[in-house]
This record gives structure tokens, sequence and C-alpha cells, in this order.
């Protein structure tokens, strides 16, 4: 027999409290971009039972009603309600917010176009696995997540309450090719006079029917929902929370390496935002132009200089060219100078908050200017 593998990602919904971070983080960065597009955000925030604390570097010269903004992300995404344990309404909200630093500054402003708004390293991937070039399991994951959280707020089934996670297993053979879904988990906040039983036969009829490819399901596939029997305390109230601390959750599922930096909460002169976004760009068009099945692209840079210290590729063992070539083409093609990103993929627009919940990539949902395909037919050109 052929050697196979295992492999896992997960996923957790809006009402996570890490993810309710980093959507209330990127919540006040699309307000204030929204008057300021200028404006330099390092938004940080944190949340405990009652409470969220609101942290950060902000310069801009418009004003926004934190305190509001922080409300109305939260009743968005559910906590509306004093029995859940976290309330838009009545939770405390603390704001500690100071300006940029003016070393930083100097050298992101430091003349016409721009340079890195920190050092660091910034990872994009994409493989031709599925349709919208993501990983399968974090694919899958991902879409899970997004189906309970639906199936929630549309009151198919209305006990449901904000917090939940998934993850699912793939077996592969041993050449990458998915064979089944070996296991899937899903647990979900819930009202306390729910039976467990009903929510294991809901989950299956209204997430999983409607999610998981019938062609990777098996008589061997098992399923864990709420495994511990009972998920009633959730949200802020069951696990503090951070901002930044689900950056694999927002990336690729621990199918590529991560740079390390998180998204949500910054304004586009941090590569760790942009540049991550220009990393999945190259990586997807060059993917999509046939150069490869499996494409990861590294990027680095240095605070306050405007042109990339470095650019790495891993094919693994998929090119249909050499690395070095496959650098130089992404050098010709693509503009990776922190101003050029920006201005290339429009990043000084409000769009942030609707992808600080499931994920950042792979959207189909969604019209992100980083997952469009307009370079694959240059790239073939020049090859």
């Amino acid at each position: 027999m052929k050697n196979r593998k295992l492999f896992t990602s997960e996923a957790v919904t809006e009402g996570h409290p890490d993810k309710i971070c980093d959507q209330v983080s990127d919540a006040i960065l699309d307000a204030i971009l929204a008057e300021d597009p200028d404006a330099r955000v390092a938004c940080e925030t944190s949340a405990t039972t009652g409470f969220i604390l609101v942290t950060g570097e902000i310069t801009t010269t418009t004003y926004v009603d934190i305190q509001k903004t922080v409300r109305e992300t939260v009743d968005a995404i559910g906590y509306n309600r004093g029995k859940y344990g976290f309330d838009a309404e009545t939770m405390g909200v603390l704001v500690s917010i100071d300006e940029q630093s003016p070393d930083i500054a100097r050298g992101v402003d430091k003349n016409d176009e721009i340079g890195a708004g920190d050092q660091g390293v910034m990872i994009g991937y994409a493989t031709n696995e599925t349709a919208n070039y993501m990983p399968l399991t974090h694919d899958l994951a991902q879409k899970l997540a997004r189906r309970l959280s639906a199936v929630r707020k549309d009151r198919t089934l209305p006990y449901l309450r904000p917090d939940g996670k998934t993850q699912i297993t793939i077996e592969y053979d041993e050449d990458d090719t998915p064979l089944r879904i070996h296991s899937v988990v899903l647990s979900t906040q819930h009202a306390p006079n729910v039976k467990q039983e009903d929510i294991y036969s809901d989950i299956e009829t209204h997430v999983f029917n409607v999610v998981l490819p019938d062609t990777l399901i098996d008589e061997r596939t098992r399923y864990y929902i709420n495994p511990t029997g009972k998920f009633v305390t959730g949200g802020p109230k069951g696990d503090a929370g951070l901002t930044g601390r689900k950056i694999v959750v927002d990336s690729y599922g621990s199918q590529s390496r991560h740079g390390g930096g998180a998204y949500s909460g910054k304004d586009p002169s941090k590569v760790d935002r942009s540049a991550a976004y220009a990393a999945r760009y190259v990586a997807k068009n060059l993917v999509a132009a046939g150069l490869a099945e499996r494409l990861e692209v590294q990027l680095s840079y240095a605070i306050g200089v405007t042109e990339p210290i470095s650019v790495g590729v891993d094919s693994f063992n998929t090119g249909k060219i050499t690395n070095d070539e496959m650098i130089t083409l992404i050098r010709s093609v693509f503009d990776l100078r922190p101003g050029a990103i920006i201005r290339t993929l429009d990043l000084k627009r409000p769009i942030y908050l609707q992808t600080a919940a499931y994920g950042h990539f792979g959207r189909d949902d969604l019209d992100l200017p980083w997952e469009r395909l307009d370079k694959v037919e240059e790239i073939r050109r020049r090859l």
C-alpha cells in the first residue's frame, strides 16, 4: 500500500473571542480610512467577561467614536443579550490610544515612495487543489464555520450562540491527492436547554450535508460535535480574546509557513498586512498561469526601505521553471514596493472588517483585490 498521510486545519466563527477582537480592530480601521485614507493605524483589542480594551497607536486627521464602533461591531456579531455572557450594550469599553511613534513615521514617510512600516517576513501561498487556490482542509474548515454562523443568524437553528470552532482532517496519498475526509470536529455554543442529540442531528443536516463534498465521505469518516457534551459558556466569558491570535486561521491553515505578523487592525503601510496580501496575489497568479501546482512566496522588508530585501519561492517540486527564473519573473511583473502594493491593490479603503472573520484569502463571497487573476496573461506572455 502506498504511503498515506493525514492533514488537519481548523477555523473559528466570528463569535470566537479572538475573532471578536480582530473584527473590532478592523472596524475601527475601516471607520478611520473612510475619512482619512492616509491614517496610520495599529489598533489592538482584548476582550474578557463584560469588557473590551482598545489600545494601540493611531495618527489621523479625523475623529471616530471608538466606543460606538466597538458596540456596533459586537452587536452585529450577535452578542446582544446579557444571558449570552457578553452584551454589546452593557459591556465596559476602555480606550487607550497613542499616536504612532515619530521614529517609525520618519521611516515610512521619508520620501515620495513610502518605506516599509516595519521589518518582517510575509508569506503568500496558492495551490490548484481547489477552485479558489486554497488548501482543501482549510477551505472546508472555513466554509463550515461560515455556514455555522449563517444558520444561527438566519434562525434556521435559533438555539445557537456566536462562539464556535471547526476542524477537518483529510487523508491524502503520497502524491498529495485527497482521498477521503478522515474526521470532522465542530464545537458550537448553544442555549442551555437543548439536547445534544438534537444539536448533532441539526448540525449534520444543516451544516455538514451542505458544505462537505459527498465524494470525500465514506463509512469510516468520523464526526465529533461538541465533544465535551456541552458548550453553553462561550465567547469572552469563556475565554479571553486578543487581536492577532488566529494568524494561521487567517491565512492557510498550517499548509504554508507564516511570517508571524498579524493582519487585523493595521493600515496598509504595515507590510505585515499589505505585503502578505501581495504575496498571495503573486502566488495565486503564478499557479493560475500554470507555473506550479503549489507555490509559496516569501517576501522580507526592512523598516523605512522601499524595496523588499528578499524574494523567495518554494514550489514543492511542482514548478515548471527554476526558482531563480520564477523570482526573476516575479520581479519583472509585480512591483513589490509598499507604496506600489497599496496603489496596485487599492488598499487605502475601508475593506478590512469583512476579512476579519473566515479568512483573508480564498474568499469566494468577497471581491478582494489580492484574489484577482489579472496578471495571468502577462505572466504567460513573458514566459
